[in-house]
């Protein structure tokens, strides 16, 4: 199976990646483009919600309560967090454009210990990873830090020229040291023609994909190790949807090439 989910590139729905369609247990994903006056309605089931509004503004009502002219920038490339809302499972969701929005819905099971909330920008952590070509700039949109079941969700944008999520790294194996984490990367490049380059691989090879990423693409990552590169010319976005068994972000290095993280 493809780990790369192409993007649409009409209509409202951009991505869809349900744990059905990905052959996994826990993370759902889908990104919308809506101009204005669009309306979308769905119900949360026994899953919970991350909505990050990736550019533009929306309206969202959950049940009865209303939080209006969400939304903080008008690209994922300006520095600066975007605005997100935290939904239980169980309950009713309507997302209003004001015009013309991107919205990323992160999903993933859920009992219902937290209430529904606005997560604002400056309640974000933003950091700078890596150096020189390996560094990227980071920022927590729902970290295991802040009240959820099992979502983790992050955006990371990646300098032309750089690498990221490098040196490869992965997460899919239980224990103090690692956890098991299914993953979704949902790309922008900068300007949009470009592309960028993500691989995934495990240490037996039983997955070994390398794919060419274009605008608005997702990667699914199941296991495995699963760097990017940014060529010269094009900066990169991705937001990373995460959940498994442990709400816990825990991982390991390629040991073949960790020499570079090592202290010297």
């Amino acid at each position: 199976m493809s780990l790369l989910v192409k993007a649409n590139p009409d209509g409202r729905v951009i991505a869809e990646v349900t744990p059905a369609s990905a052959g996994w247990t826990h993370v759902g994903f889908k990104a919308l483009r809506l101009s204005a006056g669009d309306e979308e309605r769905w119900h949360t089931g026994a899953r919970e919600l991350c909505i990050t509004v990736l550019s533009g503004q929306v309206d969202v009502h959950v049940g009865e309560r209303r939080f209006s002219a969400l939304g903080s920038r008008a690209s994922v490339f300006e520095e600066r967090s975007p605005t997100a809302v935290y939904v239980p499972p169980g309950r009713e969701v309507r997302v209003t454009a004001l015009g013309a929005a991107e919205i990323a819905l992160s999903t993933a099971p859920a009992t219902g210990r937290f209430d529904a909330r606005v997560i604002e920008p400056e309640q974000m952590t933003r950091s700078v990873r890596g150096q020189g070509s390996n560094t990227r700039h980071v920022c927590d949109i729902l970290p295991e830090s802040a009240p959820a079941e099992g979502l983790l969700v992050v955006e990371v944008i990646t300098p032309a020229g750089n690498a990221s999520s490098y040196p490869p790294h992965k997460h899919d194996s239980a224990g103090e040291a690692e956890t098991v984490l299914e993953e979704t990367y949902y790309h922008q490049l900068n300007p949009a023609q470009g592309f960028a380059f993500q691989r995934v691989y495990t240490d037996d090879r039983s997955i070994d994909q390398s794919m060419a990423v274009e605008h608005r693409d997702t990667v699914l990552v199941p296991r495995g190790y699963h760097p990017c590169v940014a060529p010269h010319g094009y900066d990169l976005y991705y937001l990373n949807t995460m959940a498994g068994p442990e709400r816990r972000w825990a991982f390991k290095n390629d040991p073949a090439h960790e020499w570079m993280v090592a202290p010297r």
